[in-house]
């Protein structure tokens, strides 16, 4: 591990001044992620700036949605009755994530900044655009079981790691972020960025802004996650669904849907919602919509079972979200 100097803030003002006037500095919240990429090289801050004593930990009725500070404990907001009664699909899909230990200490923030998984990200021998731009990308002709097969580019196909933000972008979330220019707030939708031609830009954050909350307005209390994966606990998404339904008459009335662990970012399902809106509530049409997500996938040899899989894991969320 590289050396770096240490600083810890107590309000968000120093936070967001030590962060603009101090050349490659990295924010420290729960640590679960730089920790790791800090011992392997990957990372390489100068300074590290401690904002765990920052008083971003509230989770709070806003109108008829919810404002969660950024530094909120996973396993905190997961447990938080108004999460599990309002939005369980978010409990559900943070409980789905990391091993308890790792939830005790993730932050909200955090978890919306971590890096894939990729092997090839992590491994220094191999070359990897994310970790070198320009480098190349070994995934693609390499094992990529695990990898991503929407929104992928000739320059990366690693598929995004977090469980909570397939929930968050179901939910139409909004990602409040200071800086020294003062607050912005950015759509769920536009936070991740598609990998193109800089996978090694993931997000639409500055260097210099904080994530201090996110917003999450009122939606229907019929939701779902599940995640299909390898073993049981502790693995990452092969696919994952978050879904929320309502009907009336049999006819579908409100639709959302996001899924995970197939694409370079946590993936809206734009397509499926637009053939479901006002439709029929069945298994055909829940089979058209999903198909019609799925037409844009480009999977490798070793990971286009996904496609299937993707879609039958949409078709029985929706069965099971149908009122």
């Amino acid at each position: 591990m590289r050396p770096f100097d240490y600083v810890s803030v107590t309000d968000v003002q120093s936070a967001v001044q030590t962060i603009a006037t101090t050349p490659n500095a990295k924010f420290l919240g729960g640590g679960t992620n730089l920790v790791d990429l800090i011992r392997e090289d990957i990372e390489r801050p100068g300074t590290v700036v401690d904002i765990t004593r920052l008083p971003l930990t509230s989770v709070t009725a806003v109108g008829n949605g919810v404002r969660i500070g950024a530094l909120v404990r996973n396993s905190a907001l997961a447990s938080h009755p108004l999460i599990r009664t309002k939005y369980p699909v978010l409990a559900q899909a943070i409980l789905a994530g990391a091993s308890g230990q790792l939830r005790n200490m993730a932050t909200v923030g955090g978890n919306l900044l971590q890096r894939t998984r990729c092997s090839y990200f992590y491994d220094s021998a191999s070359r990897c655009n994310k970790r070198e731009p320009g480098s190349g990308c070994d995934a693609i002709g390499g094992f990529s079981r695990g990898h991503a097969i929407l929104g992928v580019s000739p320059n990366c196909i690693a598929a995004h790691p977090s469980d909570m933000a397939v929930a968050l972008t179901m939910l139409d979330a909004q990602v409040e972020v200071e800086s020294v220019r003062g607050t912005r707030r950015i759509p769920i939708g536009e936070f991740h960025r598609l990998p193109g031609q800089t996978p090694h830009l993931e997000t639409t954050l500055e260097p210099d802004e904080l994530i201090t909350a996110v917003e999450i307005p009122e939606t229907t209390k019929n939701s779902r996650y599940r995640k299909i994966r390898d073993r049981a606990s502790y693995a990452f998404a092969l696919v994952s669904v978050a879904a929320a339904m309502e009907t009336r008459d049999g006819r579908i009335t409100e639709i959302r849907l996001a899924l995970g662990g197939v694409g370079t970012k946590p993936w809206r399902a734009t397509e499926a919602e637009r053939i479901l809106a006002g439709a029929q509530a069945g298994e055909a049409e829940f089979r058209r919509a999903a198909e019609a997500e799925l037409a844009a996938a480009v999977p490798t040899e070793q990971n286009e079972f996904k496609v299937e899989l993707a879609i039958r894991a949409i078709v029985a969320m929706l069965r099971e979200v149908n009122p």
